[in-house]
């Protein structure tokens, strides 16, 4: 299940800053979703008192063989919390 709370920020070099909360059944799918989407810069998750759990920096470049270990990664921090935060800065 996705908790739709949406924040947005934009910094001084226009970035966009978004924050997404939920469940750890929905996590790998929607981190394959927003990888899919172009134009994020970078994802990190966050547990429930915001700690950092991993960062996935994503370039243009990065195709569906470099992303195999860290979404791999995703997916056993899925199984392990039952509620996170994903932060996501766009182009």
């Amino acid at each position: 299940m996705t908790i739709k709370t949406k924040t947005k920020t934009r910094t001084k070099k226009e970035k966009a800053v978004e924050t997404i909360k939920v469940t750890g059944v929905d996590l790998l799918k929607k981190v394959k979703e927003l990888v899919k989407q172009g134009n994020v810069r970078k994802i990190s998750i966050l547990d429930k008192s915001g700690k950092t759990l991993i960062v996935l920096p994503l370039t243009v470049g990065v195709v569906g063989a470099a992303l195999a270990l860290p979404l791999a990664a995703v997916g056993v921090i899925a199984a392990l919390v039952t509620e996170c935060t994903i932060k996501v800065d766009r182009k």
